[in-house]
């Protein structure tokens, strides 16, 4: 039996349909979190490093998808790591640590001493021994994940200060305007269960503002609460800002990969992260072939074991193919996601693309893009069913679903 001194439950942030525009088309079919990196659901590598923690008593999803979306997958994922997962549906956002505020009463149901809190759309090695080891060192009520990155970069992230020697949290700002630091917050916390408190600190201290512009000007009060109401607090500006550099919050650094799944292009990104991860953690997952009895393989590749692949195939590097799908015979995949009950036929070339459920890819045709993956189009994506006819290329496009292409199409979106 687990003492209650040891227990860690650990919160991972999914958010919700509104939330996955820019994943567009993909997240028309599947909610953003479930969209396959590596052959496995977005959420699933998040979930799968809490493995890592020891004494874990619970993992709670928190969005506001419909809780239908995620049944099946929770309760499958459950059975597969013999550790509970729960989802936990908000009736509204509530900002990403208001969302934690609301279901703090069922977080600390175990009562756990160190709730960690993932977001989905993070990609990375997620060092969580390491992270658990330098938060009880430290003391504080907080241990966040930072990295470093390009200069020229960082403004798109939340920038950072931290003393070079203790690793305390100095000073925190969102996407500032000039440049700060090029150490960033990772997305990636341990907290004391005292984060309850601080977030409920905002809450009244909002609520008390509130009241006195309802004494001065009730149209104040209509327009604050409108802009941001008392229950929605964000853990970046609300509680992470106004904590730093009172010796409560913590940093770690990690000098692995990291990367943001904002788009269907870092999608492809980083589902070759993860690849190159499984030779590490997982290297059972990853295919292997010398073009004799079975494909010719090159780098990471995942193949489900469903999927029917003719021996004269060359499918690599970092490529990933669900179930269900038939790649025909001379086929040349690279870098690239085919997903479910997709056919790729003789000869077709499939390179820095997502083929879409149930698409097909005609003999002798192409479907490929540069590779950039910060690029709009920089990759190509076939929504769900759409048909490449045969001698067809498809070169840096986008093709919403049920859509048939029967001549070659570059650098378009075809609605």
């Amino acid at each position: 039996m687990v003492i209650s001194q040891d227990r860690s439950v650990a919160v991972i942030m999914v958010g919700g349909p509104t939330k996955g525009t820019r994943f567009r088309p993909l997240s028309f079919n599947v909610p953003k979190p479930l969209f396959p990196l590596a052959g496995q659901p977005m959420v699933h590598h998040p979930i799968s490093a809490c493995k890592s923690i020891s004494n874990l008593v619970q993992i709670y999803l928190i969005g506001f998808y419909e809780e239908r979306e995620f049944a099946l997958y929770v309760s499958s994922i459950s059975s597969e790591l013999k550790v509970p997962v729960r989802y936990l549906r908000e009736d509204k956002p509530h900002g990403s640590a208001g969302g934690l505020y609301t279901f703090r009463d069922i977080i600390m149901e175990e009562s756990p001493l160190q709730i960690f809190l993932l977001n989905c759309d993070v990609c990375c090695s997620f060092p969580l021994t390491g992270m658990l080891e330098a938060h009880k060192r430290y003391g504080g009520i907080g241990t966040m994940l930072v990295s470093k990155v390009v200069a020229e970069s960082a403004n798109q992230f939340g920038e950072l200060v931290a003393d070079p020697d203790t690793k305390e949290l100095l000073h925190y700002t969102e996407k500032p305007e000039t440049f700060v630091s090029d150490l960033i917050n990772c997305g990636v916390y341990i907290f004391t269960p005292d984060i309850f408190t601080a977030i409920q600190d905002v809450s009244m201290h909002r609520k008390d503002r509130a009241n006195l512009r309802r004494v001065s000007s009730f149209e104040a009060l209509q327009s604050a609460t409108k802009s941001l109401p008392t229950d929605f607090v964000r853990l970046d500006q609300d509680i992470l800002s106004p904590l730093a550099g009172k010796r409560q919050l913590y940093t770690y650094e990690t000098v692995d990969f990291w990367e943001q799944i904002k788009t269907p292009g870092m999608s492809l990104k980083c589902s070759g992260l993860y690849l190159n991860q499984y030779r590490y953690t997982s290297p059972h997952l990853l295919a292997v072939g010398d073009g004799t009895k079975s494909a010719a393989v090159i780098g990471n590749v995942y193949i489900h074991p469903s999927a029917k692949v003719h021996p004269t195939t060359k499918i690599g590097p970092n490529v990933s193919i669900s179930a269900n799908a038939r790649i025909g015979a001379g086929a040349r995949l690279i870098n690239c996601i085919v997903l479910d009950d997709v056919e790729i036929k003789e000869n077709a070339v499939v390179m820095h693309a997502i083929v879409g459920w149930k698409s097909s890819v005609g003999k002798w045709s192409r479907v490929q893009g540069e590779g950039d993956y910060d690029s709009k189009l920089g990759i190509t994506i076939l929504g769900e069913a759409v048909t490449v006819e045969d001698e067809v290329v498809v070169i840096n496009s986008i093709v919403l679903p049920n859509k048939v292409l029967n001549i070659s199409v570059q650098e378009e979106i075809i609605l």
